[in-house]
């Protein structure tokens, strides 16, 4: 478990990098039919700035864990990035996006932490 909350900070840390914003972590551990054991949500303002959350993201967790994403879509608009880190999914999102597909309250019952924005 310990390594799995070390790749949720490396991630955050990633999207801080870059400026992500409204970073939401969504504890699924114990959750019965869920897919993996964290979500991690946040925003970029532009699909431009998506892309380098995304990217700083990937270079963070190959830096500092030794770790790739299995597999990471949404690239080729940078509307909203979804990588898989089997236990962990991140999720960049452009503002509109983000609020239409709501995915932190997927799970009614998971529980959420908010990382303040820094500034």
């Amino acid at each position: 478990m310990e390594q799995i909350t070390g790749l949720v900070d490396t991630i955050i840390k990633g999207i801080q990098e870059k400026k992500g914003s409204g970073i939401v972590v969504a504890d699924l551990d114990g959750i019965e039919g869920t897919i993996c054991r964290y979500f991690v949500v946040c925003q970029g303002n532009t699909p431009t700035q998506v892309d380098a959350i995304a990217e700083s993201v990937d270079d963070m967790v190959r830096k500092e864990l030794q770790e790739k994403p299995v597999r990471v879509v949404g690239l080729e608009n940078a509307l909203w990035v979804a990588m898989d880190y089997t236990d962990v999914l991140v999720h960049v999102f452009v503002p509109d996006m983000r609020e239409y597909y709501d995915l932190e309250h997927l799970w009614a019952d998971a529980k959420l932490t908010r990382v303040p924005d820094l500034d």
